[in-house]
């Protein structure tokens, strides 16, 4: 009972962490984050049948509460790699405007024959 407890302490933690807002920096947020997950694979690891009533409603709950977890990490991911695809966008424009004839095509030179 004791580690499908801690589990399921660790389960709303790590929910919580996703849902607030006010962590601003990133980083601190995603290593938190990978903490948690961690600390969960460890305890989930170390659950073992038989389980009591009890211990089966708490695995229920969560079940329920890893389903929210999944898409709260499903919107951090999209959210980083839409970052990732903004600032590869940005470094592209900025690199055009450093060296505009980087990519210029020679295909269609013109030879004058005439002398």
């Amino acid at each position: 009972m004791m580690m499908l407890q801690d589990f399921h302490d660790v389960t709303i933690e790590l929910l919580t962490v996703l849902q607030d807002q006010t962590i601003v920096e990133r980083d601190e947020r995603i290593d938190r984050i990978m903490q948690l997950l961690d600390q969960r694979e460890e305890l989930l690891s170390q659950i073992q049948p038989p389980f009591s009533a009890e211990e089966l409603q708490l695995g229920r709950q969560s079940m329920r509460l890893n389903q929210q977890v999944d898409q709260l990490l499903l919107l951090q991911k999209q959210e980083i790699q839409r970052d990732i695809k903004e600032l590869n966008q940005k470094k592209k424009t900025s690199n055009k405007y450093t060296n505009p004839y980087e990519n210029l095509s020679t295909d269609g030179m013109f030879y004058d024959k005439k002398k």
